[in-house]
């Protein structure tokens, strides 16, 4: 088992849309048991993926093992892919880590999972944060969305200072431009400065998801965004995979 966190400082990079569309890659293109956990109070994962019906606000409850996370695991429709669904009780969870004081709580979870599952996609809040610092002591890769543009290459190179200076060593961070227009001077530019980074293009097809409730996979597959996921995925598997 391995689990993937996608993760960024800021909102509004294509987190959510990078974590499902990986997600849907493990289960369907790699045939891996899958869990998507969203961490997110947002719940946008849980709601690309059919999960709009309210809930008991017990997202949080996991974490105080009030109850298993098991329990609250729910399919999606998807071969392979299981959810694990995020509400607004996850709007507190920093505090309630920062009161438990039990720093590898979400890798011990994680853990019990693995029994099940192949591979889980953590759709992390974003900021550097109690929730954060979990997610980075419990991940195996850290996928970071960049937009091309200077402040979000500094919100990377923040990130990779505070995990270096806070965690020592840590899981390794893949950089990913997402929304690219490669019309615009600026994301040419930025990709030129850095040509070995994944790149997923601001294309229809991707805002699509929000209308379909699906992974671009799902409904576009010879489309360039879902190719772009696609072959991220396959970067991903094979670090996975890579003996060390």
């Amino acid at each position: 088992m391995a689990a993937i966190a996608v993760y960024s400082l800021k909102g509004g990079v294509g987190k959510t849309t990078l974590t499902v569309n990986l997600a849907w890659a493990s289960a369907v293109q790699s045939s891996r048991r899958t869990l998507l956990w969203d961490l997110d109070p947002q719940a946008a994962s849980s709601w690309i993926l059919g999960d709009d019906k309210p809930g008991k606000d017990d997202a949080q409850a996991v974490f105080a093992k009030d109850i298993a996370p098991e329990r609250l695991v729910r399919a999606t429709g998807i071969d392979r892919l299981s959810l694990l669904p995020a509400d607004v009780s996850l709007r507190s969870l920093d505090r309630f880590f920062f009161d438990l004081g039990k720093r590898k709580r979400l890798a011990r979870l994680i853990e019990m999972l693995g029994r099940d599952y192949d591979r889980i996609l953590l759709d992390c809040p974003p900021g550097l944060t109690e929730t954060s610092d979990q997610v980075m002591r419990a991940a195996e890769v850290i996928v970071v969305p960049v937009i091309p543009s200077p402040l979000a290459r500094r919100a990377l190179d923040e990130v990779a200072t505070h995990l270096s200076r806070e965690h020592g060593k840590h899981a390794p961070i893949l950089p990913v431009f997402t929304m690219v227009d490669r019309r615009r001077a600026l994301h040419r530019a930025a990709l030129d400065e850095q040509p070995d980074w994944p790149v997923i293009p601001m294309a229809s097809t991707i805002e699509a998801m929000a209308v379909h409730h699906a992974p671009v996979g799902a409904f576009a597959p010879n489309s360039p965004g879902a190719q772009a996921f696609g072959a991220l995925w396959t970067g991903i598997e094979r670090r996975l995979t890579k003996p060390r």
